[in-house]
């Protein structure tokens, strides 16, 4: 691990050298803390927070205060990783004009250093004018959560012949339009290792299979915080949601039963 900082240029130049980027979520101080200490290239402050921590069904309801205000939370948490401001639902599809007004606040009130939108073909203009405003962006195609409900549930995308061609003509134009790097969600593991060869900025993957130069995760699906569903491309590195479980209930048993709080606990006059 190195102590330097991540920038922009780093994504390019692992993409060049061959290089594995990693990418994690993080939406408050302690998580984005302890992404940064282990030495992630990138923290997303992702709008699942509206699913992870803020109890929402869907990323839909979520709204540019909450994403500002948990983006200010993990900046305070971060000193060598790229953060990233994941621009929420209908923060951006209106007009360019509002994709940069919103955009702009995540680097002017919340320090993120880019932001991330969803969208293929349909979001070019708004992707242009954010990148001539100078506001990095980071694209994200394949299955896009926001867009759910048109895409008929969560489904991996680009199966046939004609969506894969699809999301291959979206990577090159989204390439073209200005963006740094392209998340690639829930696409074939083959099709993505052709977007991924067909680019000269990096693919980084969720649910995307191995040859993309970078690898992303919700970080609460990593620890296993989140355990309503677990995606089949999540794999579980620990079972922090069991951990915190029994601890709760033993603290409610010892402090029913009198063991809670002991000597050691108290203090004396």
């Amino acid at each position: 691990m190195t102590n330097d900082k991540f920038t922009i240029l780093d994504f390019r130049r692992k993409k060049e050298s061959g290089e594995k980027i990693t990418l994690l979520t993080a939406y408050d101080h302690p998580m984005a803390w302890l992404i940064d200490s282990a030495g992630i290239d990138a923290v997303l402050v992702g709008d699942s927070v509206g699913m992870v921590m803020l109890g929402y069904d869907s990323t839909v309801p979520v709204t540019m205060d909450e994403m500002i205000h948990h983006s200010k939370a993990a900046r305070r948490g971060v000193e060598r990783a790229f953060l990233i401001g994941d621009m929420p639902f209908m923060s951006y599809q209106a007009s360019d004009e509002e994709a940069v007004r919103n955009a702009g606040r995540f680097l002017k009130e919340a320090g993120c250093e880019a932001v991330k939108v969803e969208g293929g073909r349909e979001v070019l203009s708004r992707v242009r004018a954010m990148v001539d405003a100078g506001i990095p962006v980071l694209g994200h195609i394949g299955l896009t959560p926001q867009s759910v409900s048109k895409l008929g549930g969560y489904r991996v995308q680009g199966t046939d012949a004609a969506s894969a061609e699809r999301l291959i003509e979206d990577a090159a134009a989204l390439e073209e339009a200005g963006c740094f790097a392209l998340i690639l969600e829930c696409v074939p593991a083959r099709l993505a290792k052709k977007i991924t060869s067909e680019l000269s900025i990096p693919t980084i993957g969720i649910g995307a299979g191995k040859h993309c130069d970078g690898q992303a995760l919700v970080t609460h699906d990593l620890v296993g915080y989140f355990d309503r569903f677990t995606p089949k491309f999540v794999k579980r590195y620990a079972e922090v949601n069991r951990t915190m479980l029994e601890a709760i209930k033993a603290f409610k048993n010892e402090a029913e039963s009198g063991a809670f709080p002991g000597d050691e606990h108290s203090f004396t006059s």
